[in-house]
């Protein structure tokens, strides 16, 4: 019996079944035929955020930040590598806390930046500030194999 993954397409937001043997062979999505993978963090959305954060197998790293926040805009480029590097073991995304508020708040984020591992939807770990490429690795390393 073959296993598979749910991955939600970042463009119509449509769920995907792929085949556990076949996730890192740059799968389509059914409906759309865009790439569900594409290396880079998605920008999540109040519009989006259910159908991306909560939805499938693949966890989520969300990195909370503004665009106000020297220590976020330093971070990014950092984020911004590791996506190719971590997918499709997990995708990574962004939330403008200041064009999200809500979301900001349902996350209690208290300062930026703040990233959290969704797997469905569930948070299963936090790290607040910003990190070096070594340090993102350890948090995503050490939140996916507790979660």
């Amino acid at each position: 019996m073959s296993t598979s993954i749910d991955v939600p397409c970042a463009h119509c937001h449509a769920l995907n079944r792929v085949p556990a043997g076949r996730i890192s062979e740059a799968p389509h999505c059914g409906r759309c035929k865009k790439a569900l993978f594409q290396g880079r963090p998605l920008e999540l959305t109040a519009a989006n955020f259910d159908a991306l954060g909560a939805r499938g197998d693949v966890p989520v790293v969300v990195d909370f930040w503004a665009p106000w926040c020297g220590p976020c805009l330093g971070f990014a480029p950092v984020f911004a590598n590791a996506a190719s590097q971590w997918e499709p073991r997990a995708r990574l995304a962004k939330l403008d806390t200041e064009a999200q508020p809500h979301l900001a708040q349902r996350f209690n984020i208290r300062s930026i930046p703040t990233l959290i591992v969704l797997r469905h939807g569930r948070e299963i770990a936090r790290q607040s500030g910003a990190l070096s490429a070594t340090q993102l690795q350890q948090f995503i390393e050490g939140a996916l194999a507790r979660g």
